[in-house]
């Protein structure tokens, strides 16, 4: 897949904002202050907007089937190698992302005091998340959210393995593991800092692309989307049926893109090169914007704000600091190094 897709960035892009957003409303003086201006809008920001992670675990396991796995069975030696090349895909930007993180905190920290600013860490704790085993050992993460880069690799390793293990039986192997994360595991808030309670969202990602590869795309979207509302039925969760919808709709993309033998629009406007622009940025927002968070709200705190509408006008334009910092990010920092994931 050499061409980026326009659907699923523009689905990318709506996430990491909607989770961006959803921390604007969860820390800080900032988000006191945005819940006394507009407390129904903050509200829904503060419920549901962090739900948008369910998109990026489908798209996720999306292309874990397409890299990993694009005809139903795995198609390397052996998982070790992409396993690595993730880990190298995922951490440089993420450890660069972290030392801009803990030197934001630093100086944050002499202007305001308030428990969401991360201490400084000591060597354990860095190691912890150079490893992405912070979540795992029960160690406070430095940065909002980071525990998905954690959670991400996980499945990403365990979807490799389970494929490299059942050899061409891949679906029969996956299946049942997403039936039991579904059913099971996902209903234990305990088990979230482990890939098995997210299994469930990742494998409808990876039957999505399955199914719109097969000849009877349609007869498996539709098992897919029967074992999805069983699922519901067995016990309603809003995070599930958000990641239904979005498997769902991706496999329905990808099915009549092959029907039509096409994998992407042609980039013909500057829409469509915006929305690949801000997809291909999504994971320089997702590492860099609770450092901007933090800066907002000691600005924020420092200075007095008399007008009507100032905590939404300052969260729009600390918002857009944070757009502007993950495309120089993306460019200069990830890009970069990720690159250095598909020489490994």
């Amino acid at each position: 897949m050499t061409h980026r897709l326009t659907h699923i960035d523009a689905t990318k892009t709506v996430a990491s904002h909607l989770i961006v957003l959803h921390h604007f409303t969860a820390y800080g003086p900032l988000a006191l202050a945005l819940d006394r201006e507009a407390p129904e809008l903050t509200d829904w920001f503060f419920d549901y907007a962090r739900m948008a992670v369910q998109v990026f675990l489908v798209i996720g396991g999306y292309f874990a089937a397409s890299s990993l796995a694009p005809h139903g069975y795995f198609q390397r030696k052996n998982p070790w190698r992409s396993v690595v090349q993730r880990y190298v895909r995922l951490v440089p930007p993420f450890s660069a992302a972290l030392v801009l993180t803990i030197f934001c905190s630093v100086w944050a920290r002499q202007w305001l005091q308030d428990d969401f600013i991360p201490l400084a860490p000591g060597w354990s704790q860095m190691a912890a998340h150079l490893t992405l085993l912070f979540g795992v050992l029960e160690i406070e993460p430095l940065s909002a959210g980071i525990w998905y880069v954690a959670i991400d690799f996980q499945l990403f390793a365990m979807m490799a393995i389970v494929l490299w293990w059942s050899r061409r039986q891949a679906l029969l192997l996956v299946a049942p593991l997403m039936l039991a994360s579904l059913f099971f595991f996902n209903s234990a808030a305990g088990n979230d800092n482990w890939a098995p309670y997210f299994f469930g969202a990742y494998a409808m990602g990876a039957f999505a692309w399955w199914a719109g590869h097969s000849p009877h795309r349609t007869r498996k979207l539709v098992m897919l989307a029967t074992v999805g509302i069983a699922a519901l039925v067995w016990e309603f969760r809003l995070r599930i049926a958000l990641a239904l919808m979005v498997a769902l709709w991706l496999g329905y993309a990808r099915s009549q893109m092959t029907r039509q033998k096409v994998t992407s629009k042609p980039l013909h406007s500057a829409l469509i090169r915006l929305i690949r622009r801000s997809g291909r940025s999504s994971y320089a927002l997702f590492l860099t914007h609770f450092s901007v968070l933090m800066l907002a709200n000691v600005v924020w705190a420092s200075m007095p704000w008399t007008f009507d509408g100032a905590a939404l006008v300052f969260t729009v334009c600390a918002w857009l600091a944070c757009i502007a910092l993950a495309l120089l990010f993306e460019r200069w920092v990830e890009r970069p190094l990720s690159a250095l994931g598909r020489r490994s």
